[in-house]
C-alpha cells in the first residue's frame, strides 16, 4: 500500500462504499504512503462525516496491525533461518510465506490440502463413507484451530465461512440440500470433542461460565444417571404404546447416543423413524412437552427439529426460510411502519460499522426477521425477546446483541425453557415455525398474522400472504 498511486487510492476507496471521498482524495493528492500516514486529527479534516472517518481510520488501523504482525514474523523467521538455514531457506521460507497470508481470518478462506487418501475420494466426486468423513472434519478442524491461534472456540460466523468453502470447492458433498447443516453441526462437536478433556483450562473455564453451565442446566447429567424405565415411570399413566420392549431398546438408545460428544447421525435419524408414531400419540394426546424431550432428546437439536418438521409436511423449512429472508428482507426494512423502530435504529447504527458485504446482508436479514410482528401489527413479544427475558410460554425467539457479528445468540424457548441454541436469524425463524407444528402448539392471536405470512410460503399456496 505505501507504492500506491493517488489512483490506486482512490480505487481502493471505491472497492469500500466510501467513492464519495474520491474528489477530495485526488485534490490533497492522497497516495498510499500519505494514507498511512493520516492520524486522527487529519481525517477529521479531510472527511467530513463521522461514519466514514470511522470506517477509514478502521481500515488504516487494520493495515498497520496486519503490517506489523508480518514484520515481527519476517524477524523471527529471519532468526529461525540463522539457527536452522536447512529448515527455511529458499522455497521453504516462501511456501512459509504463503501459508501466513492464508491463514488471516478473513471470509477468503482457502481449504487446507488434504491428505492424499482424502483427495483421492474427492476427486473421485464420491460421497465420503463416515470413517472419511471423521477424516475430513479432524483435518478441518485441526486447520481452523490454526487460523484461530490455537483457539478452541469458533464463533458462528467462521464455521459458516468454512463449510461453505468446502461445500463450493465439492458440491457433491451437500447431499439433498441439507450438507450445510450436517458438516456444520458434526464440526462443531469435533471441537467439543477436542475441548472436552480440557478441564482446568482458563478459557474452557470462561466459556462453560459464558454458555450451557450460566442457567445452571444439568440436563445431560440427568440423562446419564437415568435409565429408561425411570425416564417412563416419571410420565404419569404410561401410555400402553410405550410398553414394548422394542420401542425400549430405540428409545433408550437415543438418550445414550444423546450424550455422546460423536454421534451416529446416520442411525440416529434411522431411530426416530421407527419411534416417529409413538412421539406423534404422545404428543397429540397431550403429553407434557418435559416428557416427551426426556424420551426424545434429540429434539432439542435444530436438525431434527427441522427433520420432523420435514416428515410431517415434505417442506424443507429451513431451505424456505432462507428464500424468504433473502427475498422480503429490503422490502421489510423499506417501509414506513418500521422506520423509526428501535431495532431499525440500531440496525442503520450498526451497518456504519461495517463494509463487508456478507456482513451487511447478513445483518439485514437479522433486522428483517426480528421487525415482522411489528410489520404486521403483532405482538412482538410473542415472537422475539431482544436482550430481555422470556416471557412468553408459547414458542418464542431469545436474541442477545442481534448486530454483533461476534457476540450474537439466537435460542428457542418453549414454556419459558430453552429448547435450542440456533446459528443465526435464518435458523432461529425456521425453528420458531417448525415447534409450533412439530409440538402442535396453538398459534396465539396475537401474533397469527406473522406466522400465516410464513407459513403461507413455506407452504406454498396458491394465494400466499403478502406485506401490508
Amino acid at each position: 500500500m505505501e507504492s500506491w498511486s493517488v489512483e490506486q487510492v482512490c480505487n481502493w476507496l471505491k472497492q469500500r462504499n466510501l467513492g464519495e471521498l474520491v474528489p477530495r482524495f485526488r485534490e490533497e493528492e492522497i497516495s498510499g504512503a500519505a494514507l498511512l500516514a493520516l492520524n486522527d486529527r487529519m481525517v477529521q479534516q479531510l472527511v467530513k462525516k463521522i461514519g466514514h472517518q470511522a470506517v477509514l481510520m478502521d481500515l488504516i488501523k487494520k493495515y498497520q496491525q496486519q503490517k506489523s504482525g508480518l514484520e515481527s514474523l519476517t524477524y523471527c523467521c529471519e532468526m529461525a533461518s540463522q539457527k536452522f538455514p536447512e529448515v527455511l531457506s529458499g522455497k521453504n521460507l516462501k511456501s512459509f510465506f504463503e501459508r501466513h497470508k492464508m491463514l488471516q481470518w478473513t471470509s477468503s478462506y482457502v481449504l487446507p490440502d488434504f491428505p492424499y487418501d482424502v483427495k483421492c475420494i474427492l476427486a473421485e466426486k464420491k460421497c465420503p463413507d463416515h470413517s472419511m468423513r471423521i477424516r475430513i472434519i479432524e483435518f478441518l478442524q485441526a486447520d481452523m484451530t490454526k487460523y484461530l491461534e490455537g483457539s478452541l472456540y469458533p464463533n458462528s460466523q467462521q464455521y459458516n465461512i468454512v463449510v461453505n468453502a468446502l461445500l463450493q470447492a465439492y458440491p457433491f458433498l451437500d447431499e439433498d440440500g441439507n450438507g450445510f447443516l450436517l458438516w456444520k453441526r458434526a464440526l462443531k462437536d469435533r471441537f467439543k470433542y477436542v475441548r472436552r478433556p480440557i478441564e482446568d483450562d482458563e478459557q474452557v473455564l470462561r466459556n462453560k461460565c459464558k454458555f450451557g453451565h450460566r442457567r445452571g442446566h444439568s440436563r445431560k447429567s440427568s440423562f446419564a444417571e437415568n435409565t429408561l424405565d425411570d425416564v417412563q415411570g416419571q410420565v404419569e399413566g404410561e401410555p400402553a404404546h410405550l410398553k414394548g420392549s422394542a420401542m425400549d431398546l430405540h428409545i433408550n438408545w437415543l438418550n445414550r447416543e444423546y450424550l455422546k460428544t460423536q454421534r451416529n447421525w446416520e442411525e440416529v435419524d434411522n431411530r426416530m423413524n421407527v419411534t416417529i408414531e409413538i412421539r406423534r400419540k404422545m404428543i397429540s394426546d397431550k403429553a407434557p412437552l418435559k416428557d416427551v424431550l426426556r424420551l426424545f432428546p434429540f429434539l432439542r437439536c435444530p436438525y431434527q427439529l427441522f427433520r420432523e418438521f420435514q416428515l410431517l409436511t415434505h417442506m424443507d423449512i429451513y431451505k424456505k426460510t432462507v428464500e424468504i429472508l433473502e427475498i422480503y428482507s429490503e422490502n421489510i426494512l423499506s417501509l414506513y411502519v418500521v422506520r423509526n423502530n428501535p431495532i431499525n435504529i440500531m440496525l442503520q447504527e450498526n451497518l456504519k460499522q461495517h463494509t463487508e458485504e456478507d456482513v451487511l446482508k447478513y445483518m439485514k436479514m437479522t433486522a428483517a426477521c426480528l421487525l415482522l410482528p411489528e410489520v404486521f401489527g403483532d405482538d412482538s413479544s410473542l415472537f422475539a425477546a431482544v436482550n430481555e427475558e422470556v416471557k412468553a410460554v408459547t414458542p418464542v425467539l431469545e436474541v442477545k446483541n442481534p448486530f454483533n457479528v461476534n457476540s450474537c445468540e439466537f435460542a428457542l424457548y418453549i414454556e419459558r425453557e430453552e429448547l435450542a441454541q440456533l446459528d443465526d436469524c435464518t435458523m432461529a425463524l425456521a425453528a420458531l415455525v417448525a415447534a409450533f407444528h412439530v409440538f402442535d402448539i396453538p398459534c396465539p392471536k396475537r401474533i397469527h398474522r406473522t406466522l400465516n405470512f410464513l407459513e403461507s410460503l413455506v407452504f406454498e399456496v396458491r394465494n400466499p400472504a403478502c406485506l401490508p
